[in-house]
This record gives C-alpha cells, sequence and structure tokens, in this order.
C-alpha cells in the first residue's frame, strides 16, 4: 500500500526450536483499524510481539513510517511512534492512576494535539473517577482502560492492541470499542488482534484471518462477517 504507515513483509519468528509464524505479511493505513484475527494459539499475539522487536524476528521485513525496524529495540521503535498494549496489562501497581499515565508522557508529534489526562478521562470516564487510586486496587477491565490510556500518553502514530476484549465485561469491551474508534478519529492506525467478532466489526475496516503462523484470509470486516465458509473454516472453534 503506497500510503501504508506499517508494512509487515514475510514476517518469521519462533519460540526457541519452534518455529511460529510462516511468512506473514500486512499493511495498516493511516487512521485505519485492521483486525488481525483467529482462533488461540494461531500467531496472533507472536505477530504483535515481532512487529514490536520483543520477539526477534528470523525473517522478513518490517517497516513503520517509511522506516525499516529490523534489529531496533522495542523501545526505540516505541520512540518512532508505535504503540504496544499487551494483553497482560503490565501496569505499574504501585503507581496511581495518575501516575502512571505521566510514566508514558512524551512530546506531541508534528501536527498533532498532545493527549493529556484530561482527554483521556473523557474517554475514560472510569479513571477520571480513581485518578488518585493505586494502580493494584483496579479491576483487570480498568487496569486494561488504563493500559490503552498511557499508552496514548505517549502521541503515537499507530498503536497494536493485543486481544483488548478478553475476559472484560460487555460494559468494558462497550468502552474500549469507543477508545478504539476514537483513536481512529484522531488519525492513529490501530492493529488489533482479536477472537472476539463482534467486537471487531464494530471497530475495524479491514481484516486479516491468520492460522498456523500464516494469512489465510484479507478483506474488508464487512466481507468477513458475510463470508460463512471462511469464519466456519479458520474462525470458529
Amino acid at each position: 500500500m503506497a500510503d501504508a504507515v506499517l508494512e509487515v513483509e514475510d514476517l518469521k519468528a519462533g519460540y526457541g526450536p519452534a518455529e511460529v509464524l510462516f511468512g506473514v505479511t500486512l499493511a495498516l493505513r493511516r487512521g485505519e483499524v485492521a483486525a488481525l484475527m483467529g482462533r488461540n494459539g494461531a500467531g496472533k499475539s507472536t505477530t504483535l510481539k515481532a512487529i514490536m522487536g520483543l520477539l526477534p524476528p528470523r525473517g522478513g521485513r518490517v517497516r513503520f513510517a517509511g522506516r525499516d525496524l529490523t534489529g531496533l529495540a522495542p523501545f526505540r521503535i516505541a520512540r518512532l511512534g508505535l504503540g504496544y498494549v499487551p494483553e497482560e496489562r503490565r501496569i505499574f501497581t504501585d503507581l496511581t492512576v495518575y501516575e502512571n499515565l505521566e510514566v508514558g508522557r512524551r512530546a506531541a508529534r508534528q501536527g498533532q494535539g498532545a493527549w493529556t489526562p484530561d482527554r483521556l478521562f473523557e474517554i475514560f470516564p472510569n479513571l477520571a473517577e480513581m485518578r488518585g487510586r493505586r494502580a493494584a486496587a483496579m479491576s483487570g477491565g480498568e487496569q486494561q482502560m488504563l493500559t490503552i490510556a498511557r499508552t496514548l500518553m505517549g502521541n503515537p502514530e499507530a498503536v497494536l492492541l493485543d486481544e483488548p476484549s478478553e475476559g472484560l465485561a460487555p460494559v468494558i469491551v462497550e468502552q474500549m470499542a469507543e477508545a478504539v474508534l476514537r483513536m481512529k478519529q484522531e488519525g492513529i492506525a490501530v492493529l488489533l488482534s482479536e477472537q472476539n467478532l463482534d467486537f471487531a466489526a464494530a471497530v475495524a475496516d479491514r481484516a486479516y484471518v491468520i492460522e498456523r503462523g500464516s494469512i489465510r484470509y484479507q478483506g474488508a470486516m464487512e466481507a468477513l462477517e458475510a463470508d460463512e465458509q471462511v469464519r466456519e473454516a479458520w474462525l470458529t472453534v
């Protein structure tokens, strides 16, 4: 894609002797939401970790905003403007909500308005009500909100979201969807790994389906919703 902010080409990765990704290729446009979908163990989280440099790729190429990310440390990739929200959340439990947000603060990028705690509290009103609470005293869903908000404090151009709706109450899932759509409105590109078809359909423009470390399908999210054969082959348990 000529207008892609993130380009992944023939990406290979694994753990020890085990190969997990076998040539994953995908792209993400500016201001677009793309869903990387698949069953448990299909390679979704591994793909995001390899893009972010948390898992050194064994082959292929990742380019972000026109720059080759091959061999860069995760913190350098983050400084280039690629945010990452892991499934495990990894917040600072001894710090308050507000302090967690301040840890993630970075200067706004040229031409972009800076994310601030007040702007984020508009998206996540639950966080506004507990800004002085230690993160250890928050529910899992509230911690997930905090992780996304802290990532946005870094003013990223694109964000990788790993299973944002996993294990959350329906009301929290709705707020997550609203947050993803708000990111899109702000021009942030979002690549999310997801198993929940309803959640993905509510936020994503395009979908990639991965199975056994390879992309088996790509197309508009609406087309995936309408294609029962593809869903039964690659998404149903």
